[in-house]
């Protein structure tokens, strides 16, 4: 027995204790599952989104769509650990912005922490953020802006826009001071991006031939890959966002996987109404749709709520993309402000209705006894859209003024940008 004493001390001196046991400081179990989520975000706009974006655009522009995507991707990325993580989630001044005390990731070192997990891990899962909502921008001027304008767009972009709404919410700033709830990006990402497509494609104008001419998807099934890709990385998107491995992380994995399969459900079966046909692009669609609007939402709401919180999806995102873009008149090629505009504006508005204290003691809605939530809500739905709106005006004007214009010519236009601003083709297409 004495022996058996003795082993048992032996081993407990031998393993280390586990830092996911201690009260304060690093944890390992919410440290590993935020690594494997930021490597889930990350996937979703260089693969993800370069494949549904490529997939619905023209074939004559899909590398184009691609290049756009990922070049998005690697500007950011760089951006935001010069400076973008410092103005998004430095020091407060006055609630509007970051510090510069960590430019270059200053003052940050490996045992440095945010919470749980190491501030790198932090910042990292942050940078995929906003990469992927200056990438859903391009949804709406695919087929029609310079390469270089865009390059110039992202960066001027991400740092006049983004970063002081991702403080506003997430970084200390008034809005999350005054109580807003966006557990993963409702305001921050998606009304954020579909506005800024919609001002940047009106500012652009139509495309040639657009509301004479077909315009059909270059492949469909890209698109549905690209969107099964999205449906597994915004598993980390969102239930990533807790930045802990616990019960509201699962609760936030389970209404993302439930709103995104009611969204797709809800617009198929509108479009199968509507258009007498179910389409593979519909599902597709709505997975997106879904996604976008559980996303403030998911750490805050119940399951049944995800289901509403889909079935509006679905249904909004359906009549945005085949009535309102043709009531409305204007040109957003791929939809951007349609599902992401549309969808997350709807998404914030369900979290001031849903949020359940059950689920998270921070969140309470309307329909669980706070009605001052809902007001909230509408307060940061507004001020996005009004901030994204004005800034990114300001932002693509600067852009022309620095470029020498926005938009490619005619002739590049006409014949594809793969062709003629990247020397490259998608399809080897033959002649019959």
């Amino acid at each position: 027995m004495r022996f058996k004493h003795l082993l048992t001390i032996a081993f407990l001196l031998a393993v280390p204790s586990s830092p996911a046991l201690a009260a304060d400081g690093l944890n390992s179990g919410d440290t590993a599952w935020i690594i494997v989520s930021t490597a889930l975000v990350m996937m979703m706009t260089p693969a993800g989104l370069a494949l549904f974006y490529g997939g619905l655009s023209r074939y004559k522009n899909l590398l184009n769509t691609f290049a756009m995507t990922i070049v998005a991707y690697c500007l950011t990325s760089v951006i935001w650990m010069m400076w973008g993580y410092s103005l998004s989630f430095g020091p407060d001044n006055a609630g509007i912005i970051g510090g510069l005390s960590n430019v270059f990731m200053a003052g940050i070192g490996v045992d440095s922490l945010s919470g749980s997990i190491p501030t790198y891990v932090f910042a990292l899962f942050q940078m995929t953020f906003a990469c992927i909502t200056v990438a859903l921008v391009l949804g709406s001027i695919v087929d029609r802006m310079k390469f270089s304008s865009w390059i110039v767009f992202t960066v001027l972009w991400v740092t006049f826009v983004y970063c002081p709404i991702a403080h506003w919410v997430w970084g200390g700033g008034w809005m999350g001071s005054m109580g807003a709830l966006d557990f993963a990006g409702g305001t921050v990402v998606h009304i954020n991006a579909g506005v800024a497509g919609l001002v940047l494609s009106l500012v652009l104008g139509k495309r040639i031939g657009y509301g004479k001419e077909a315009m059909f998807p270059s492949s469909i099934v890209l698109c549905a890959l690209g969107a099964a890709l999205l449906w597994f990385g915004w598993f980390g998107f969102n239930a990533g966002s807790q930045l802990a491995a616990d019960g509201i992380a699962g609760s936030a994995f389970l209404v993302t996987n439930t709103s995104a399969a009611m969204g797709a459900l809800a617009w198929m079966f509108a479009e199968w109404l509507v258009d007498k046909k179910p389409t593979v692009l519909g599902l597709a669609s709505g997975i997106v749709a879904g996604l976008v609007a559980i996303t403030p939402a998911a750490g805050f709401v119940n399951m049944p709520a995800s289901l509403i919180i889909g079935l509006v999806a679905g249904l909004l995102g359906f009549y945005s993309v085949a009535k309102l873009k043709q009531k409305l008149g204007y040109d957003d090629s791929l939809d951007a402000f349609g599902v992401h505009g549309m969808c997350g504006i709807w998404g914030a508005l369900a979290t001031g209705l849903f949020a359940s204290p059950a689920i998270n003691e921070a969140g309470r809605g309307l329909f669980y006894g706070n009605p001052k939530q809902l007001w909230i809500q509408i307060v940061s739905i507004v001020a996005t859209a009004a901030f994204t709106a004005v800034g990114t005006l300001i932002v693509t004007y600067v852009t022309k003024a620095l470029t020498g214009g926005l938009r490619v010519e005619e002739e590049s236009e006409i014949m594809g940008l793969d062709n003629s601003l990247h020397g490259e083709r998608a399809f080897e297409i033959q002649a019959s």
